[in-house]
């Protein structure tokens, strides 16, 4: 007898509804799986055969087909076993088929014939109401995951047992409440910038970059607070939007990050070791998986002692930066993942660390600190839009007791930024300044005689090149948004001008 059911597989942050279908007839016992299956879905034969024994139901002993459609899309994971269990259990009869159709099921089967969590849920819970389906059944630990992208009625179930008497009498499940899902569950809370001493300057330029979603690096000897101030930074973002928040949640889904199955709210904040490779940071693998730059989706990218990492690693961050994607090529599927993230990092001005500090003199030669900057190039450089320079803290500054200015303070003035780029860019695909395409330039940052000459000869004088130039006036278009001015004026440009200190012509 020929059974076929609903499940789904996961192309990218995307899902693809897959037909399980499962033949049973007579001939030698046997199981065959086709369709592109991994090792995972293969080893899916044992596992629902022992789920199916241990849950009381007898195993077919005849010969059992599995077919996954379409054919040509690589299937992995185990999530396609509790579709095929009930395809066996249809094709011999064991439970009525007559739902199988009009639902989709996604679950990992123990041996005992417990239902096991999966990734991806949240996407494929989207497809599910695409599809039609009249119902979408789930793991319990998976439930409220497949409920916050879904109107589908979504029963969290727990074992093989459950699902087949929810096939005997649908009417004895409740779904799931979609209106009593809560946010997944807080980490620690985001550190406060009152931590900080002294520093105006580099507190401003995280408040800019905060603001108006700008690429920021601080340069400075050890000790002198560039990894304090990044890992402020999140305290000082405003939340997420519910848009916002579904797209994180799609990417963390996909790559089973998901802690509590909530939605998740807090911005992410991603620091990998500078020994992080190139597929680890901008995504990759046998069977592509979202990189660290899509986990930090509409957060931050921290990455400390940004000269220690690789330099063909760095590159893989130019294109993303400039399109908010990421593009994951290889021979058996192509993928795109978002990559709309803040990139923050730190380094020394040197391998020492102290050159150009006034108190502790450096050991290094000029070509020593030729090779350590080499590793930035000039169009990586061009793609961050704030150049701090942060100098040590003077000694009545470290043992002072006096506290810096809040977060929440901080916060609320860059939240009202924010609130006027929304405002101003309600009918664009563009959530903050640092977005901006040249049209909005044109349209958004016009300048007067005065200002267009002081940005000129700042071209002229650092040797920026054009996207440098269009990302001083980003950047200028938050600062006047921080102070709530409708036009550019010579002072906004000004300020925006001083952080590209690290330009240099040639």
């Amino acid at each position: 007898m020929l059974a076929r059911i609903w499940s789904a597989a996961i192309v990218g942050i995307d899902a693809v509804p897959v037909a399980v279908e499962v033949d049973v007839s007579p001939g030698l016992p046997a199981t065959v799986v086709v369709g592109l299956p991994d090792t995972a879905v293969q080893e899916s034969k044992e596992r629902v055969k022992a789920a199916i024994k241990n849950a009381g139901l007898a195993f077919p002993i005849k010969r059992i087909v599995v077919g996954l459609a379409p054919a040509d899309l690589r299937k992995e994971g185990p999530s396609f076993d509790l579709a095929i269990a009930l395809g066996i259990l249809a094709g011999s009869e064991q439970v009525e088929p007559s739902l199988l159709g009009d639902h989709l099921f996604l679950g990992e089967l123990s041996l005992d014939g417990s239902l096991r969590p999966v990734t991806g849920v949240l996407p494929i819970a989207a497809t599910a109401q695409e599809l039609g389906m009249k119902g979408l059944i789930v793991p319990a630990a998976n439930a409220a995951e497949a409920a916050i992208a879904t109107e589908v009625p979504t029963y969290g179930l727990h074992s093989l047992t459950e699902v087949v008497a929810f096939l005997a009498d649908p009417a004895k499940f409740t779904p799931i409440a979609k209106q009593g899902l809560s946010a997944a569950p807080p980490t620690t809370p985001p550190l406060d910038l009152k931590d900080v001493k002294g520093q105006q300057h580099a507190r401003r330029a995280l408040e800019i970059a905060a603001a108006g979603g700008h690429n920021l690096i601080f340069v400075g000897p050890p000790g002198s607070g560039k990894t304090l101030l990044a890992r402020r930074l999140p305290g000082i973002l405003p939340p997420m939007t519910f848009a916002e928040a579904l797209e994180t949640t799609r990417v963390h889904s996909v790559a089973g990050l998901l802690q509590g199955g909530g939605l998740v709210q807090e911005r992410p904040f991603r620091s990998p070791h500078h020994s992080a490779s190139g597929p680890s940071l901008v995504g990759g693998g046998s069977f592509p998986r979202p990189g660290e730059i899509s986990l930090a989706t509409n957060g931050v990218l921290f990455l400390d002692e940004l000269t220690e990492f690789k330099r063909d690693v760095l590159e893989f961050l130019r294109q993303p930066l400039e399109d908010g994607y990421v593009t994951v090529s290889r021979t058996r599927q192509t993928v795109q993942y978002p990559a709309r993230f803040m990139l923050v990092a730190s380094t020394n001005p040197c391998p020492c660390g102290y050159y150009g500090d006034p108190t502790q003199p450096c050991t290094c030669s000029p070509n020593q600190r030729d090779r350590y900057w080499a590793k930035l190039s000039g169009p990586l450089m061009d793609r961050i839009d704030l150049h701090v320079t942060v100098g040590r803290l003077r000694p009545e500054e470290i043992v002072s007791h006096q506290e810096g200015e809040p977060s929440h303070r901080v916060l609320t003035r860059v939240a009202q930024a924010r609130a006027q780029q929304q405002q101003r860019f309600a009918d664009e695909d563009i959530r903050c300044n640092a977005q901006m395409q040249g049209r909005h330039l044109r349209q958004h940052c016009r300048l007067d005689k005065s200002s267009q000459d002081l940005l000129e000869g700042a071209i002229r004088r650092l040797g920026l090149s054009a996207r440098a130039g269009d990302r001083v006036l980003k950047v200028a278009r938050t600062i006047a948004d921080l102070a709530g001015a409708p036009d550019l004026t010579t002072s906004h440009v000004a300020e925006a001008i001083q952080y590209r200190s690290l330009d240099r012509i040639g």
